[in-house]
């Protein structure tokens, strides 16, 4: 079975994250910057999928690289993005010109931002090279607590899709924490992997199990009940793994993608939970989403200067059903 590809060319920016609309089913946002982000500036793009290929919808620059960007889960224009001077940027897919507002608080890169999805809460959480996890409202206007504890660069922030004020975040410093926002304490150090951690996810079925992926080349599972070993050790990449994304419609499914170029889906249920590995980069995969609109759709995101929406064969067989 012949899985279909469609490609958008992103000149001279490489791309750092993508994430798919909440309100749009076939938009998405991808944050991308020069040189690889060494120096140089950023692009924010919003893009559509279409019949014949991908098209852009709006493109900002910025004047340092963008490491990632966010949907607002309440507004289908507005997006966040955080930036390598230290600031969270508000954009307006109808503002053409410049970002609604910008916050700037970091002493560092802030690398990752992501925003709340449970009932009643509209928050935004950023990550940072200096060490800070900090949480904001939406109007970015100042920010409403400063995290502090990892003793590493903060890769990845993110909602609990189930807990109201709670984020997990994972650290160059070797653990994944979980924090509770109303409090502004960590409720939870795991020290999951033996080298830097550059992303987690949470499992939208389970409110106890999160996802890490490491330098170290593993995709670990975690059951936050127990933490003394992980519930799944998944094996395969050959490089750091750079973002690992829970599936919204399988319970156990998961993809990860790695500086190894590849894309793989697994499920951890399974006795061999490889799924299928996408090589379709010619460069570190970067950024990676699943649609939520549209069932086993993957985009992703790299330093060859393409982001990518395709649907993996081991995914759209049939073989993974919705959620139990």
């Amino acid at each position: 079975m012949m899985m279909t590809v469609k490609a958008f060319r992103t000149p001279a920016r490489h791309g750092y994250a993508v994430e798919t609309s909440p309100f749009v089913p076939r938009r998405l946002a991808c944050a991308a910057s020069q040189y690889y982000g060494i120096a140089g500036c950023g692009t924010l793009l919003v893009l559509d999928e279409t019949e014949t290929g991908i098209s852009i919808v709006r493109s900002w620059e910025w004047g340092d690289g963008l490491f990632d960007v966010a949907w607002s889960e309440t507004n289908e224009h507005v997006l966040v993005a955080g930036g390598g001077d230290g600031s969270l940027q508000l954009w307006d897919t109808a503002n053409h010109n410049a970002p609604l507002r910008v916050a700037k608080e970091h002493t560092h890169e802030v690398y990752a931002v992501d925003w709340s999805q449970t009932r009643g809460e509209n928050l935004v959480v950023s990550g940072s090279w200096d060490h800070t996890a900090k949480v904001w409202d939406p109007s970015l206007s100042k920010s409403l607590t400063t995290l502090r504890g990892h003793e590493g660069v903060i890769y990845s922030t993110i909602w609990s899709p189930h807990i109201p004020g709670c984020f997990a975040s994972a650290s160059g410093d070797g653990t994944l924490r979980v924090w509770d926002v109303k409090s502004a304490v960590c409720r939870l150090a795991v020290p999951a992997h033996k080298a830097e951690i550059l992303s987690c996810d949470w499992c939208k079925y389970d409110q106890n199990v999160l996802v890490t992926g490491s330098v170290d080349c593993s995709v670990c599972v975690w059951d936050l009940r127990n933490i003394r070993q992980p519930v799944s050790r998944l094996l395969g990449h050959t490089y750091a793994i750079r973002r690992v994304k829970f599936s919204p419609f399988s319970k156990t499914v998961l993809a990860s993608c790695s500086y190894d170029f590849t894309v793989r889906f697994w499920d951890y249920s399974r006795n061999q939970p490889l799924l299928d590995t996408v090589e379709h980069h010619s460069e570190f995969v970067c950024g990676l989403d699943f649609n939520l609109h549209i069932p086993n759709q993957v985009v992703d995101c790299s330093w060859d200067e393409t982001v990518k929406i395709y649907t993996p064969a081991c995914l759209s067989a049939g073989t993974h059903s919705a959620a139990p």
